[in-house]
Parts: C-alpha cells; sequence; structure tokens
C-alpha cells in the first residue's frame, strides 16, 4: 500500500506565505512523478506544480513565479512553497505521485496516488 499525506495548509493574508508538504510512505519502488493541484469550490482540479524524478520541475501559468516545488529525497517528501498569495489561490490543494511499488519483490505498476488534501484560504 501506499500513501500521500498533506500537511501545511491553513488561513493566511494577501500576500503571505505557506509551505505545504506532502509525504509518501508504504511499498515504493519509485516515485517517476510528484504534482500539486488546486481545486476550488465549483470548479475543476488542475495541476498547479510538478517534479519529475530527475528533478525537472513544471508550473502552471497562474503560479509562476510565486510557487516552487520541492523535494526531500530521504523520506520521499515534497513541498510546495507559496509567496505572493492572493485569494485566488484559496483552494484545496492536493498532491499526486505516479509510482511505482514493490510488493514482495514483484514490481506493480507505475499508479497515481493521491493525498487527502489540505485547505489553503487566502482571506484578509
Amino acid at each position: 500500500q501506499v500513501q500521500l499525506v498533506e500537511s501545511g495548509g491553513g488561513v493566511v493574508q494577501p500576500g503571505g506565505s505557506l509551505r505545504l508538504s506532502c509525504t509518501a510512505s508504504g511499498s515504493i519502488f519509485s516515485i517517476h512523478n510528484m504534482g500539486w493541484y488546486r481545486q476550488a469550490p465549483d470548479e475543476q482540479r488542475y495541476l498547479v506544480a510538478s517534479m519529475t524524478s530527475d528533478g525537472r520541475t513544471m508550473y502552471g501559468d497562474s503560479v509562476k513565479g510565486r510557487f516552487t516545488i520541492s523535494r526531500w529525497n530521504i523520506n520521499n517528501t515534497y513541498f510546495l512553497q507559496m509567496n505572493y498569495l492572493t485569494p485566488e489561490d484559496s483552494a484545496v490543494y492536493y498532491c499526486k505521485g505516479v509510482i511505482t511499488r514493490r510488493i514482495q519483490g514483484r514490481i506493480q505498476g507505475p499508479s497515481d496516488y493521491w493525498g487527502q488534501g489540505t485547505q489553503v484560504t487566502v482571506s484578509s
């Protein structure tokens, strides 16, 4: 089994910063890609940032220059540093990993695994 657990959401004033964390655990063989998505009420979920296994990153147009994705390889933790937040950034943020598992010596996947989501609210 693979689990992704997010943390770091909360309420922040416009112009403020937050750092989200996503830790992947379980029978992980390889994390091919990790992405941060967000979903506001009555809107679709969409990708804001992602990082490949070799460290390549991409960002959505609305967050370029303000958000940064990074990782700490030791325990498969990924971060989303969010600066200069605006009310339009308010949403539930999810991480999604494209992960290959190793179960009793057998490789399975890759498959998509989602975290439970963390609420970010930007309000004065």
